[in-house]
């Protein structure tokens, strides 16, 4: 079963830092930036490129966990005269800092993607930039690349416009207090039409068939300066905000594919065996789900806090694999150009300070836009830039991967032999005594085994802890 999405919280000390500093070193995360790229970095804050537009103006805002200060978007969301909506979105001019060629440059793409560690973060810039010159803090002015995208009366883009731009974020918000002053209808206009304008993009994306999948995440936060896990539910904000994203996305890659030269973000329509698989499984957990239903639909109608439904999520992950990129130049398009979790075009674009090839998206874009062709150090980059991120996201979902797993066992390791309360999440094919429970407290996700009989996919179950030692051997347990 995939991990949920690892969300690191507040800030934690010993006694399990030199395990995780043990993890930096076998996982080869890198170390400490050379100091000559912490010069240029120093030098590139001190003096950006700044763009000649002026949007300060517009009273920008971002959404992010309260803790975050690495800020990629801005955004500032409006009603258009003649009907429908305007959304300008400002993403980190990560290029106003960053030479071709230069040693920053060379860094980056060793480093790929920023590192979430839960005692800290290994960044893909250094701080002096992704916390502080580049990030789009409230009330700082910074070069940006603004994407103003115009909606009709029902969310569908009518008009996408890319330019540079310095812009000016008036103030940053989160999830919990953006969906309260929503819910209680005290949000002023630009924030409270993310929820009109999320739902729309989410109507849309019913209807082209695209999957957004609702299941709680599994996120480490700090208690009496240790760790444990918890399980946290997304909010309603959260997935308005996610819509943003995706729609800038969306237009990227459409603008991308107009031009001819591009990098988008691609996962084949899963086969049908696997399609066929989740009905038995939704079979075996008293699922109805008719022939005539698709996929995408089923999966909106289910609770995430019943344990057959939030069981049959799990399993509908599979289908999200074999996630790549695929680039183009020169007006050949890729033999896949769509997404198909997505059900549309998209690319990655939204978070050049954290993501590698996102630098290289707004590039793109910006030149389609002003129909240039791409600078040539973008075109010259393209053919490396699907192995980079492949390995760099391999090394990001290892690191989340084994943190998860180095947490729950020290959080365990001393209740060997204890009995919990758990539900099964995911049974091995061919092994049907082998798979993984979910306990309900603590917020722990791990393999279970041993038993003499096949596990009872999304039922109830008393389990046994079996072995718990962080740094040596992960969370197991077995039938109680």
């Amino acid at each position: 079963m995939p991990r949920r999405h690892l969300h690191v919280t507040g800030a934690a000390r010993e006694p399990l830092g030199a395990v995780l500093r043990d993890l930096r070193t076998r996982l080869d995360v890198p170390e400490e930036f050379p100091a000559g790229v912490l010069a240029e970095a120093e030098a590139a804050a001190r003096a950006p490129k700044l763009p000649e537009r002026d949007e300060t103006g517009i009273p920008f805002f971002t959404v992010d966990p309260p803790t975050s200060t690495d800020l990629d978007q801005a955004m500032h969301l409006s009603r258009r005269s003649g009907g429908g909506y305007r959304v300008r979105y400002a993403i980190a001019d990560v290029a106003a800092f960053v030479v071709p060629g230069g040693a920053l440059d060379a860094e980056a793409h060793r480093r790929v993607t920023t590192l979430y560690f839960p005692d800290e973060k290994t960044p893909l810039h250094p701080t002096v930039l992704s916390e502080g010159a580049a990030s789009l803090l409230p009330d700082q002015t910074c070069p940006a690349v603004l994407w103003t995208i115009d909606l009709d009366a029902d969310g569908r883009t009518v008009a996408t416009d890319v330019v540079r731009a310095l812009v000016r974020s008036r103030a940053k918000l989160d999830y919990e207090g953006v969906q309260k002053a929503i819910d209680d209808g005290s949000a002023e206009e630009p924030v409270a039409l993310l929820s009109d304008i999320g739902k729309l993009r989410e109507a849309l994306e019913v209807e082209r068939g695209g999957i957004s999948l609702n299941v709680p995440e599994q996120e480490i936060v700090t208690s009496d300066g240790g760790y444990e896990p918890a399980y946290r539910c997304p909010l309603p904000a959260d997935s308005w905000n996610a819509q943003i994203s995706l729609l800038t996305g969306m237009a990227a890659a459409d603008l991308m594919l107009a031009s001819g030269n591009g990098v988008l973000r691609t996962l084949p329509v899963a086969p049908d065996g696997a399609v066929g698989r989740l009905h038995h499984t939704a079979k075996a957990l008293h699922i109805d789900w008719p022939h005539h239903v698709p996929y995408s639909a089923l999966i909106r109608s289910l609770d995430p806090a019943d344990p057959h439904h939030a069981a049959f999520l799990q399993e509908c992950t599979t289908l999200l694999r074999g996630a790549g990129y695929s680039v183009f130049s020169g007006g050949t398009r890729p033999e896949i150009t769509t997404h198909a979790a997505v059900a549309a075009p998209y690319t990655h674009c939204t978070a050049p300070l954290r993501r590698l090839v996102d630098r290289y998206a707004s590039e793109l874009c910006l030149a389609a836009c002003a129909g240039q062709e791409p600078p040539q150090w973008v075109l010259a980059a393209l053919p490396e830039l699907p192995k980079e991120m492949a390995e760099g996201t391999r090394r990001a979902n290892s690191v989340e991967r084994e943190c998860v797993d180095i947490v729950e066992a020290a959080l365990l390791k001393d209740r060997i032999g204890e009995m919990f309360d758990a539900v099964v999440v995911d049974v091995k094919d061919h092994e049907p005594a082998v798979g993984t429970v979910q306990l309900t407290e603590p917020a722990v996700v791990a393999r279970i085994e041993g038993g003499s009989s096949a596990l009872p996919l999304g039922e109830r179950l008393r389990v046994r802890l079996t072995q718990a030692d962080p740094g040596r051997a992960k969370v197991r347990f077995a039938p109680a």
